[in-house]
């Protein structure tokens, strides 16, 4: 696939939405993205995403696919068997009762249920959680390698919640270094998981606020054209529900999907309000040049082209509203490879090997679901 190389002249930007067990896809999209020679210089997540960050960030390129896998094999490691029976009713029940095991048992490498002691009324201090995530921070610590992370690895940018404010918290490593704890208190989803403390403040999931990074990416990107892969776990779009199963997680998707949509829509009306102004102020006298208004609507959106290639996990027929708590080694591997697979078809379309690199504006991609399935057009 070495046709497909990203030029050097276009910074690449990996952003991950949030998802739980569903971020196994976003393993396997960042494996195809680097095999087809994308080089990320900037990765943004939230939640597992924010895992996911830490590890490609956090490690040398040749070693991130082997500690994603040892991160996503690990997590899985307690669920590993496959149904002994096939076909669709068999597979839905095994998932089933992999969430219910995950429920009540917990994740090997990432959290543990407490005691019911922890939340005793009449004692000292009762939990803020309904798990302990202690494990998790051993396993970062195994998978992700900080010192390289802040010193050597691609800008990371991982999003949070202030507890007391309810503000969205970034912790940039162009900004400030980063380490363990705030890669979990990106994750911290109440009230499953406890919040951390980070210099006196307390963090939670910054899904509570957006799942997605793409706002604050494409407020901070620079200058130069950009190539943004937008992976998200959860499908804005979905059919009617048909029963109160389905209504669950059709709710869940809408909610977790944060308006990623709205998001690129308004970016795309920023940069042509951009590109309207710059065009006002070349036809104006050199007196009203200098406006402060025009200036103010010139520096609207991203001064940069960008090109934003949306990857979504879409719907499989087997997963249910646990399929973000699903953790068998079965669904893990089956949305890996939906993310290799939807990579892989996004990179070699006919429409992504045409575009026009560094074009003017917001150049907007959906080549990720199999020409089978309802979606958009290619090109939005």
């Amino acid at each position: 696939m070495k046709e497909w190389v990203m030029p050097k002249m276009e910074q690449t930007v990996l952003v991950l939405q949030g998802g739980g067990a569903l971020g196994a896809y976003q393993a396997g999209a960042s494996q195809v993205l680097a095999e087809g020679g994308f080089d990320f210089d900037w990765v943004a997540g939230i939640s597992i995403g924010a895992i996911n960050a830490a590890i490609i960030c956090g490690n040398p390129p040749h070693q991130r696919v082997g500690r994603l896998r040892a991160f996503w094999e690990c997590v899985s490691s307690s669920l590993a068997f496959t149904p002994w029976l096939w076909g669709s009713r068999s597979r839905s029940t095994f998932t089933e009762f992999a969430a219910a095991q995950v429920m009540a048992a917990g994740v090997p490498g990432f959290f543990t249920p407490r005691s019911p002691l922890a939340f005793w009324p009449l004692g000292a201090t009762q939990a803020l959680s309904v798990y302990d995530t202690s494990p998790l921070k051993e396993t970062l610590a195994e998978v992700v390698d900080f010192a390289y992370l802040n010193d050597k690895g691609p800008r990371i940018s991982v999003g949070a919640v202030d507890i007391e404010t309810g503000n969205f918290a970034y912790f940039d490593s162009s900004k400030m270094r980063i380490d363990v704890r705030h890669i979990m208190a990106s994750g911290a989803l109440p009230p499953g998981f406890p919040p951390v403390e980070i210099d006196g403040r307390f963090y939670w999931d910054g899904g509570l606020v957006s799942n997605t990074p793409l706002q604050y990416v494409m407020e901070n990107v620079g200058a130069d054209p950009v190539c943004i892969f937008q992976v998200d776990l959860f499908n804005a779009r979905g059919d009617i529900p048909e029963n109160l199963v389905d209504v669950e997680q059709r709710e869940k998707d809408i909610r977790f999907s944060s308006r990623t949509r709205l998001t690129t829509d308004r970016f795309r009306q920023l940069h042509d309000i951009h590109g309207a102004a710059t065009r006002l102020a070349a036809k104006l006298p050199k007196a009203l040049q200098a406006d402060p208004d025009l200036a103010f609507l010139c520096a609207t959106g991203p001064e940069c082209p960008v090109t934003l290639a949306h990857l979504i996990h879409r719907k499989e027929g087997f997963e249910s509203n646990s399929k973000d708590y699903e953790f068998s080694r079965l669904s893990m591997t089956e949305h890996w490879a939906a993310g290799m697979a939807d990579a892989k078809r996004t990179i070699t379309h006919e429409a992504w090997k045409s575009r026009q690199i560094g074009m003017d504006g917001l150049q907007v991609f959906d080549l990720g679901a199999k020409p089978s399935r309802k979606r958009s057009s290619a090109l939005a």
